[in-house]
């Protein structure tokens, strides 16, 4: 195969070019003498033009014979940009592709002709999360480049998307909505290709900008960019081993395979041993423990050797950008033989970039905007920018200084009060000027004037900035539009448990002064209940919007459903998303007045939300009709599927994607469950043990109230919520199971479900069983790839009795089943699960023992035949070939999600009951926690959802899809002891043999209320209670 030209996978130490000849000539010069340096000519001087990103030209003099890191310091000198290692220089190539200056490199050896050619500035680097810009200018060129990507087709998204895209844009250029103004700009400039196609829809969105600063706009481009597939990705065309066409790309995260625009690999960095290039041939070596059986090497054939070459060098510059800590060494040239490439990153890491900028390495310039003619000020660079909770991501490991974007844990308003200095400032003119309110209108003479940065004044007042992002935006700048999908499901093959967000490379950690902060939150536990009641309803709105936004959008782009369904489904979805979207609103700008009025706080006035919650649970009486049509719609919706099969391809494709993380059937069960969730935590707030100080006596009664509202609400729909859990229950099962059929009838209810292991002929087998008002299931699982379990057996519990002869059979915790003509013995995992199972079995017998005659009958419709054994052995023979039962699956695919509670039982053995699931559901809660690993000193702050047994890991509250999640069936929940070694207040430990995780929590209340609702889920309580009981 011959020798490589280019590898990539050590750092290599600095060496000089050793042993090369000195050059022969001729000299006139005495011996030991040499040049003298005043004898050489001055070098000739070349004018480069450099396009910067708002489409002007700079000329710059530098030598052609210079490296281009003297091009790069004066194109950063010039622009005072601060966070300059984002960016790089391009230029085209004899073949018309795009290629970045190499810093250390002469310019004549790569520009071809370098008076003629125009270079242009561009982002180079692309950071996953657009909180990681520290410098609004940065944020500013980083807009201006997205805008170029719109412009090119690079940034491929929807019309809808693009149409948002260009209104920020316009509203960052021009302010507020004005048409003519808004038309005559559109006519000037173009954002999108056929722009005209889409005018309307940008003008309609703009005017919903109103109030927005252009810093302000400039963050929400980048944060619904960060959302695309196509966001940073620029294509190097190649083919893989059987020629099929491909397009090969990196990023943060590592090498992307693309087929057309669609992504359908992703090799991480932490799966790459080595990169390296021979000729057109580019090569991926992976980890043996990633490889597997299969081959360790993969390769791509690019167009030519310095198209690879090309991609090679930008692979080993993010790989270096991202996921290293220090500046690489260059590597060491050999003495005779060159051996490969010498090529290495020779800038700055992005973390090494961060502490720069975090520490004042550069004095912070006001800057001009090229259209806007807006100059921001100083205080503008930490005002405008919306909070983020964590500041790296993967591959970043840096101590979080106190800033705006570190994790800490008292809230704080959304906007902190101006400097006394900063509200006397004058502008050049004379005129006063002062901090604009939010929803102001720019001027038309701001607009076309240039403004004069304020004196710096005395420092603003900073209050303490929390543990959870309390900034109230409306929910119209929150929403991100269906086309906004991060990874699909071709990059859904790995365990969540290898995410970032449970690995130890992503642990931002906290400083000491930070830890201090949590102290000055309020010390009232009615702010903190409001504050669950603000967190649990964001979590649930976005649940709601899988519903109303995500599976619309796939809805109406696959045209599969019904229009009848259809309408069906949004006319009562749409106006209970709708009431929720509002009450958001209002209980976040109640708690921003909490949080950041300190006169507020002196008298009380705002320390209240008895007023809202009873306005809001009066309104909900309104919606009761709409609540009582749930069950209809998700009846219709499981006949419709179980009739169109185009309309069951895409609710099982639509399943697959990481927005919907439960069961889609989970979604439609959200606005009941939500009813439970809003009781319970009203009947806290009025807990007549509770001490509320400066509390008045119309808030009380206000509670009273809404409390009373609620629960009548409640008890009226409470039937329908019964019957739809159960309902959604059976249809979970009902596609899980293979081999029956019409699980689903009129009056059968689910009990528990859970793992035992039956003793057969060869032992112990592990199975599943499922226990029903009317009959015992058990199953095994499925065929190796597929997560399906297959009906083993079915036992009806007429005629049925339970018995426990633990003494017969050396097993322990085991229990008889005398069935009609089958004798079944089984063994739970501990004593516990043991008398769960035979109390629940018992009740279900005397309950089906005095039900009417009208029995219901089994579902008789079984795919695959059972294995029939003689009536009176006890081992019951079991085919444990696998074949049969996947013949007999009715054809349905193997995929599917696999971190339901059926699977977690199996995979736990253990098991869960009805009064488990209701128990779940009423405490379901969400927040901000910063967790910590066994082994590992950081803490990283992440948002936390517990639903459905399970807590579900967030980088903030604003994103649509999970990085991982934990199911918490079997996991103890305690404090930390003393050979823990945590120090810290409000921690509580989770372990499951050994893994243990650490979390913390920013108030005791917080701490009591996470460790009960996942002791709820940890621990179940036991029998399967009755609707009534449950009521």
């Amino acid at each position: 195969m011959g020798e490589l030209e280019g590898t990539y996978r050590v750092l290599q130490t600095p060496g000089t070019r050793l042993g090369a000849p000195t050059p022969a000539g001729v000299s006139t010069l005495e011996p030991g003498q040499g040049p003298s340096a005043t004898a050489a000519w001055p070098a000739a001087r070349t004018p480069i033009r450099v396009q910067l990103l708002d489409s002007s030209v700079e000329v710059f003099d530098v030598e052609p014979k210079c490296d281009g890191q003297v091009l790069l310091t004066q194109v950063w000198k010039r622009l005072n940009l601060i966070e300059c290692d984002y960016f790089g220089l391009e230029f085209q190539n004899v073949q018309s592709c795009w290629i970045w200056l190499e810093p250390m490199k002469p310019i004549v050896r790569q520009v071809r002709r370098p008076k003629n050619t125009v270079l242009r500035l561009a982002v180079k680097f692309f950071p996953p999360d657009p909180g990681q810009l520290q410098e609004e200018y940065t944020r500013y060129l980083f807009a201006l480049q997205l805008k170029r990507d719109l412009l090119e087709e690079r940034l491929t998204c929807t019309d809808t998307t693009a149409a948002l895209l260009a209104s920020h844009l316009l509203q960052a250029e021009i302010g507020d909505y004005e048409e003519a103004l808004d038309r005559e700009h559109l006519r000037a400039h173009e954002y999108l290709p056929g722009q005209e196609r889409a005018l309307e829809r940008i003008l309609e969105l703009h005017r919903g900008h109103a109030g927005q600063t252009p810093a302000e706009s400039d963050f929400q481009v980048l944060e619904i960019a960060r959302k695309l597939e196509m966001y940073g990705i620029r294509f190097h065309t190649a083919s893989d081993r059987e020629g099929a066409k491909i397009n090969l790309a990196v990023s943060h995260m590592g090498v992307l395979v693309f087929q057309s625009s669609t992504k359908i690999n992703t090799f991480n960095w932490s799966r790459l041993r080595k990169l390296s290039f021979k000729r057109k041939r580019f090569l991926i070596k992976l980890h043996p423990e990633v490889h597997g059986p299969y081959q360790d090497t993969l390769e791509f054939v690019l167009g030519s050797r310095d198209a690879c070459k090309n991609f090679w060098k930008t692979c080993v510059e993010y790989h270096t950008f991202f996921r290293l800590s220090d500046q690489p060494k260059p590597r060491a040239r050999a003495i005779l033989f060159s051996r490969g490439s010498s090529f290495r990153y020779s800038g700055r890491t992005q973390k090494q970039l961060v502490d720069y900028v975090k520490d004042g390495g550069m004095k912070r310039i006001p800057y001009e905007r090229k259209h806007s003619k807006t100059r921001m000020s100083l205080r503008a660079l930490n005002a405008n920018l919306p909070r983020q909770s964590v500041l790296f991501t993967e591959g970043t490991r840096t101590p979080a200084s106190p800033s705006s974007t570190s994790a800490s844990f008292c809230s704080g308003p959304a906007s902190p009060p101006a400097p006394v200095g900063l509200l006397g400032s004058k502008d050049s003119s004379g005129s006063p000027t002062g901090p604009r309110a939010p929803s102001a209108r720019w001027p038309a003479a701001e607009r076309s004037g240039v403004a004069v940065a304020p004196p710096p004044g005395p420092p603003a007042f900073q209050p303490c900035q929390g543990l959870s992002v309390e900034s109230p935006q409306l929910p119209s700048t929150r929403k991100t539009p269906p086309s906004l999908s991060p990874l699909g499901p071709a990059e859904q093959g790995s365990s969540p448990l290898l995410s970032p967000v449970l690995s130890d490379a992503g642990g931002a950690r906290m400083d000491d002064q930070e830890e201090l902060r949590h102290k000055c939150a309020p010390a009232d536990e009615a702010y903190f209940i409001a504050k669950e009641i603000l967190a649990t309803e964001r979590t649930y709105l976005k649940d709601l919007e899988v519903i109303t936004v995500w599976f619309r959008s796939a809805v109406v782009k696959a045209d599969a459903m019904p229009a009848d369904l259809t309408t069906l489904l949004f006319s009562n979805i749409d106006p209970i998303y709708e009431f929720h979207r509002g009450f958001l609103r209002e209980v976040e700008q109640r708690l921003a007045l909490w949080e950041g009025s300190s006169s507020a706080q002196a008298t009380g006035d705002h320390r209240r939300i008895g007023d809202v919650l009873l306005s809001n649970m009066l309104q909900l009486k309104t919606l009761t009709r709409h609540f009582q049509r749930l069950h209809e719609v998700l009846t219709e919706l499981e006949a419709a599927s179980r009739r169109l099969r185009r309309l069951e391809a895409l609710r099982r494709d639509f399943e697959l994607q990481k927005v919907c993380y439960l069961p889609l059937n989970a979604f439609l069960l959200k606005p009941l469950q939500r009813l439970r969730h809003y009781r319970l935590l009203l009947h806290r707030l009025c807990a007549p043990d509770r001490q509320d100080p400066d509390r008045g006596d119309q808030d009380r009664a206000d509670r009273r109230e809404a409390l009373k509202a609620i629960t009548e609400v409640t008890s009226t729909l409470q039937h329908s919520l019964v019957r739809l859990e159960n309902l959604q229950k059976l249809m979970e099962l009902q596609r899980d199971l293979v081999g029956i059929e019409n699980l689903i009838a009129p009056g059968r209810e689910f009990i528990r479900e859970g793992c035992l292991h039956k003793l057969t002929r060869k032992g112990l087998q592990q199975r599943m069983f499922f226990l029903f008002s009317d009959m015992l299931l058990y199953t095994s699982r499925g065929a190796s790839g597929t997560s399906h379990f297959r009906i083993r057996g079915l036992l009806p519990l007429r005629g049925m009795l339970v018995e426990e002869r633990e003494n017969e059979w050396p097993v322990p915790h085991c229990f008889t089943i005398y069935a009609a003509q089958k004798t079944v013995v089984v063994a739970a995992s501990t004593q516990l699960e043991k008398e769960k199972w035979m109390r629940d079995l018992n009740t279900a017998i005397d309950a089906a023992k005095s039900s009417a005659d009208t029995a219901l009958a089994p579902p008789g419709s079984i795919l695959c035949p059972l294995p029939r054994g003689p009536s009176d052995e006890v081992s019951l023979e079991e085919s444990e070939d696998d074949t049969h039962g996947a013949r007999c699956s009715s054809g349905r695919p193997g995929q599917h999600r696999a971190s339901t509670a059926m699977h977690v039982c199996w995979d736990r053995t253990t098991s869960i009951s009805r009064a488990d699931c209701s128990a779940a559901v009423e405490n379901q809660l969400s927040g901000y926690l910063l967790r910590k690993f066994k082994n590992s000193n950081g803490w990283q702050k992440l948002w936390v959802v517990f639903t459905n047994f399970c807590l579900f890991f967030y980088k903030t509250h604003q994103d649509n899809c999970p990085l991982a999640s934990l199911p918490l069936l079997g996991y103890s929940v305690s404090l930390p002891g003393e050979a823990d070694g945590i120090h810290k207040e409000h921690v509580f430990k989770l372990q499951f043999k050994s893994h243990v995780y650490f979390f913390r929590a920013e108030s005791k209340y917080t701490l009591g209320r996470w460790m009960e609702v996942i002791e709820s889920a940890s621990t179940s309580p036991g029998r399967a209670g009755t609707p009534e009981e449950e009521a």
